[in-house]
């Protein structure tokens, strides 16, 4: 059991959880891995403090404002992914049912997921136009 932490010192450890035994590969890396982490918890939690100071806000509210951020940033990749893999790929998309059950998705929330705004975004990425032409404009802008 570890003793009394700061409150900013359980935000830390709660953002960087120690590895599990058994969860790290090698298993003979596993101290190296634990000492990653506790070096991580130190930074983080010197960083909420300051930036708790500098914002004059609660270090928890940026702790969650900064996940929030994150999911949003892999939200939108995910989009992207789907654009690719459903305008861009190959001669054929990938199936709606494979992508939905990847993507964490329903089918129709595959088809829902992008539109244009992520295929503009995919085509400037990688340097080309999808490879079919569009229907229409029945998934409207993001």
């Amino acid at each position: 059991m570890i003793a009394n932490m700061h409150p900013i010192e359980e935000l830390a450890a709660l953002r960087n959880p120690m590895p599990e035994p058994g969860t790290v590969t090698p298993e003979d890396c596993y101290d190296d891995a634990c000492q990653q982490v506790d070096q991580q918890r130190k930074s983080d939690a010197l960083s909420l403090e300051a930036a708790g100071d500098q914002l004059e806000t609660d270090p928890l509210l940026l702790a969650l404002d900064d996940l929030k951020a994150q999911k949003e940033a892999v939200d939108a990749q995910i989009r992207r992914l789907l654009a690719w893999g459903r305008e861009f790929h190959g001669s054929r998309p990938y199936g709606l049912e494979e992508l939905a059950r990847r993507a964490g998705y329903s089918v129709s929330g595959v088809r829902t997921a992008y539109g244009e705004t992520e295929i503009n975004q995919v085509a400037a990425q990688i340097g080309r136009e999808p490879n079919r032409p569009r229907r229409g404009s029945v998934q409207g802008n993001r």
